[in-house]
C-alpha cells in the first residue's frame, strides 16, 4: 500500500510539473506574440475595426489575450482530461485561437481581412480531437513516473508545444516588409520618426507603401536630399504620395497628415509628381518640402537630365548640396558630354572615381554588383547603376 501511495505520489508530481512547465512555455510565447512581434498588427487592427475611436494598449492587450487563451486551455484540460506525456495538446485550441487573431492582412477598400479559411480551422479542430482521442487511450499505458524535468513525458509535452507555435506562426500574418509598415505608421502617427526610419532599415526588403512612409518621415526631418537612398528603395515616383490607386491604402496614418504638411489636399486622383508640380505653385506651401519630394521623385525614376536642370533653381551649387543631390550631379556631369551644369565635388569627384574603379575591376555582373553594394549601397550611385 505504501509503495502504490508512493508511486501516486510520484505520478501527481510528474503530472504537476508538466502543467506548470507546459503553462510556462504558453504563457511566455502568448506574451511575447502580442507584446513585441505583433503589437503593430494588432494597433492597426483595432484602429481599423473601432474607425479611430479607440487606441491599443500593448500591455493589457497582452495580459487580456494570454488571460483569455489560459482560461480556454483550462477548459479544454477539464474536457478531455489530458494528463501528462499529452497534456500539452490541451493548448492547441489556444494556439489556433491566437494565430488566427494575428492572421490579418489589408484589403483594397482601405479595411482588413483573414487569409485563414474558417472551414480549414474546423479541419484542423476536427484532426486535433481525434489525436486527443487517441492520447488519452495512450496515456493509460505511459509508465514514465519520473517527475524530473528531463523526463520523457516531459520532452514529449515540449516537442508538442514547439510544434504548436511553429503552427501558430505559420497562420498568423509574419510578413516582414508588412510588420514594418505597420511599424512605420505608427511611428508617424505618434512623432516618432526616427522610430518609422528603423522600421526595416537593415532588411533589403520593402514595397512602394513602406519607401513612401520613409520618404514621409525624413522630409519632415528635413533629410529627403541626404539620407534617401541609405534605404532600399523600390518603386518610381508614382508611388510616392498616395494621390493615386498605384499603392495600397494607409491603415494607421492618415494620408490627410501627408498633405497638410506638403500644403494642400489633392482635389481628385493624380499622379504624385503632377500634384507636387500644382502645389509648387502656391504661396502659402513650405515649398522647400515639395521641392525635395520632386527632385526626390526625379532621381527615383532616374531622370538625372531633369533633375539637373531643376536642382540648380534651388540650390547653390557648391559643397552645400544635400549628400544625394551632390552624388547624382558628380554623376550626371561624368555622364553627359555637355551637361547644363557641370557640378565638381573634391572629395565626392574622387570617390565617384573610386566606385568607377570597383566596377571596371570585376566584369561579372553579378560579382560586381555585390562587390559595389559592400562599398557603396547607401548612394545613389549604387541605386542608379544596380537597382
Amino acid at each position: 500500500m505504501a509503495y502504490r501511495n508512493y508511486r501516486k505520489k510520484q505520478q501527481n508530481d510528474s503530472a504537476m510539473t508538466i502543467r506548470v512547465v507546459c503553462a510556462i512555455v504558453f504563457v511566455l510565447f502568448s506574451w511575447c506574440w502580442t507584446y513585441y512581434f505583433q503589437r503593430d498588427l494588432l494597433t492597426m487592427a483595432q484602429h481599423v475595426l473601432s474607425h479611430g475611436l479607440t487606441h491599443y494598449n500593448r500591455l493589457a492587450g497582452a495580459v487580456v489575450i494570454t488571460v483569455v487563451l489560459l482560461i480556454l486551455q483550462n477548459l479544454v484540460h477539464k474536457i478531455s482530461r489530458l494528463n501528462k506525456s499529452f497534456y500539452a495538446l490541451t493548448f492547441f485550441p489556444s494556439m489556433l485561437f491566437l494565430g488566427m487573431l494575428t492572421n490579418i492582412t489589408p484589403d483594397p477598400e482601405g479595411g482588413i481581412t483573414h487569409d485563414f479559411p474558417g472551414w480549414l480551422a474546423v479541419i484542423l479542430l476536427i484532426v486535433w480531437g481525434g489525436v486527443s482521442y487517441v492520447a488519452t487511450k495512450l496515456q493509460e499505458l505511459d509508465d514514465d513516473p519520473n517527475p524530473n524535468i528531463l523526463s520523457r513525458s516531459m520532452w514529449v509535452n515540449l516537442l508538442i508545444m514547439v510544434f504548436m507555435m511553429m503552427t501558430t506562426a505559420g497562420i498568423a500574418n509574419t510578413n516582414a516588409v508588412f510588420h514594418y509598415r505597420m511599424r512605420a505608421e505608427r511611428c508617424l502617427l505618434d512623432g516618432d520618426y526616427d522610430g518609422a526610419l528603423s522600421a526595416g532599415k537593415e532588411s533589403l526588403e520593402c514595397d512602394e507603401t513602406l519607401v513612401m512612409l520613409r520618404m514621409q518621415a525624413l522630409a519632415r526631418k528635413d533629410a529627403l536630399g541626404e539620407k534617401l537612398f541609405e534605404y532600399k528603395v523600390c518603386g518610381t515616383s508614382k508611388t510616392i504620395l498616395p494621390t493615386n490607386d498605384s499603392i495600397c491604402p494607409l491603415l494607421l496614418y492618415p494620408a490627410e497628415r501627408m498633405y497638410k504638411f506638403i500644403g494642400a489636399i489633392p482635389a481628385h486622383k493624380m499622379e504624385p509628381m503632377h500634384y507636387l508640380k500644382l502645389v509648387q505653385r502656391k504661396d502659402s506651401v513650405p515649398r522647400k518640402v515639395v521641392t525635395d519630394y520632386l527632385l526626390s521623385g526625379y532621381l527615383i525614376d532616374k531622370e538625372i537630365d531633369t533633375f539637373a536642370r531643376e536642382v540648380k533653381k534651388y540650390y547653390p551649387m557648391n559643397d552645400s548640396l544635400p549628400k544625394h543631390y551632390s552624388e547624382a550631379m558628380v554623376l550626371y556631369t561624368h555622364l553627359r558630354s555637355k551637361p547644363v551644369t557641370v557640378y565638381h565635388n573634391t572629395v565626392m569627384d574622387e570617390d565617384y572615381d573610386n566606385f568607377r574603379d570597383l566596377r571596371n575591376k570585376y566584369p561579372n555582373k553579378m560579382e560586381q554588383k555585390g562587390k559595389v553594394e559592400e562599398e557603396y549601397f547607401g548612394t545613389y550611385w549604387y541605386y542608379y547603376w544596380y537597382e
